[in-house]
């Protein structure tokens, strides 16, 4: 059928589509549910990858611009190139999620966030872009941003349970706890495998230092953790390690980094740094990782030109210098040249954020903890510009604690005391804050005061 006379369809939303090819539904509807619902099946929608219809090639794009590495871009440009020719055949819904991906293969994510803020006002119910805008928001720190998408869908996509979902994680991010809450369990009262809401409400309970409802929560509801995409069901596996790490279930929780989170897809960005981040933390709580690194670092190796999201660089360059390996300072180098380079959006978060903090990173992992408190002192007011959630950006503070900690100076472990008393009295389960909080009390020369 020629794009000329494309036949009008809608997909399981509700949102009109144009395609040439009447069969591309069936895969239109595996990404569109299959993103929102964090599952597998999103990928189905290559297998339509023939067909020229824009909306088609737009959403083959951004699978591969998911892939977060230095390929992306390029690998995503034909399908791009593919739907920007033929984009006069298509609706204007269409047409504004093509120029949104257009713009986030360009660099220009300031620019995708704004037609995906206009999509979502003008129709709420396109999901997809709307849960595409939460990310790029995630990823720039505007956790507001993350909110206002989901709150302008609800009035009109309220029977979908993922959008409560992502409004649960929007809430969560800008730390409005109860709200959060209601929104996670509204979402899985109507669907109980909502792996985006299980997730939220992880944080929430990580957050009030619930740790043994929240681990007894996860599990309860990890049976449903099937079919899902290789991120979802580590980071939900890792957040499953996080509360057993707190509660001083050290076995446990190597033994979930090894069956759940490390392997799954190893050569994917999200599963690389979730593994970096779960062996630190073994590491700062004091848990032997063994040989961990070396096969962790084999695989991020390739990773030293990437310069896709500072996050991601960061997390990458700590676990080859953990690792031993010669590639850190590579790519030290590379990120110092890339970051007055990056895009104008980004530029500022690579610079004044990354770089510091790569060098306090680089050099904690080395056991220079002076070095590292003055990086990574300089990085962490701004911490939330490269994105990443409170949960994994505390990967960061837990790194500055134990410099200050292991530095030793009277002045260094004063700062130390100050940090950890906080954290003992909002998280009192917590036995990995405990031990660390008598440890320096005992250098202080200081009673512990656990509460």
């Amino acid at each position: 059928m020629a794009l000329s006379s494309a036949a009008r369809f809608t997909d399981s939303l509700g949102n009109p589509l144009s395609l040439a090819d009447p069969t591309s539904v069936d895969a239109v509807n595996a990404f569109v549910e299959g993103f929102i619902s964090c599952e597998a099946r999103a990928v189905d929608v290559l297998a339509a990858g023939h067909d020229p219809s824009p909306i088609v090639q737009a959403y083959c794009a951004t699978l591969h611009l998911f892939a977060e590495s230095r390929d992306a871009a390029s690998n995503a440009r034909p399908f791009i190139e593919r739907a920007q020719a033929t984009a006069a055949s298509a609706t204007p819904r269409e047409q504004r999620y093509i120029a949104a991906i257009a713009a986030w293969a360009e660099g220009d994510i300031a620019r995708a966030i704004a037609l995906h803020h206009e999509q979502a006002r003008e129709h709420p119910r396109d999901l997809a872009s709307l849960k595409l805008g939460q990310y790029h928001c995630f990823n720039t720190g505007d956790c507001p941003g993350m909110l206002r998408l989901a709150l302008a869908s609800l009035p009109a996509a309220g029977d979908v349970p993922y959008l409560h979902g992502m409004a649960a994680f929007g809430y969560e991010q800008c730390h409005l706890m109860r709200e959060a809450e209601a929104s996670a369990r509204r979402a899985i009262s109507m669907e109980r495998k909502e792996p985006w809401a299980h997730h939220a409400l992880g944080h929430v309970m990580l957050t009030e230092g619930r740790l043994t409802e929240g681990l007894a929560f996860m599990r309860s509801v990890s049976d449903t953790w099937v079919g899902l995409n290789s991120f979802m069901v580590t980071h939900n596996w890792w957040h499953v390690a996080l509360f057993l790490i707190d509660l001083g279930r050290d076995k446990e929780a190597l033994e979930i980094y090894d069956r759940q989170v490390w392997g799954v897809v190893k050569e994917y960005s999200q599963d690389q740094i979730g593994a970096v981040s779960l062996l630190a933390r073994f590491e700062l709580a004091g848990i032997d990782v063994g040989d961990r690194w070396h096969d962790l670092a084999d695989h991020v190796a390739v990773r030293l030109d990437d310069h896709v999201l500072p996050f991601l660089d960061l997390q990458y360059l700590y676990g080859l210098a953990r690792a031993g390996r010669p590639e850190a300072d590579r790519l030290m180098g590379n990120i110092e040249a890339f970051a007055p380079k990056a895009p104008p959006s980004a530029r500022d978060a690579w610079q004044r954020v990354c770089v510091p903090a790569a060098h306090g990173l680089r050099a904690h992992a080395r056991g220079e903890f002076e070095s590292a408190i003055e990086g990574l002192g300089l990085a962490l007011p701004r911490l939330i510009e490269i994105g990443g959630s409170h949960a994994q950006r505390d990967l960061f503070e837990q790194v500055y604690l134990d410099a200050l900690i292991r530095s030793g100076t009277e002045a260094t472990l004063t700062g130390a005391q100050g940090i950890l008393q906080r954290q003992v009295n909002s998280q009192p389960e917590s036995m990995r804050l405990r031990r660390q909080a008598e440890a320096v009390y005992a250098r202080l020369g200081l009673p512990a005061f656990n509460r």
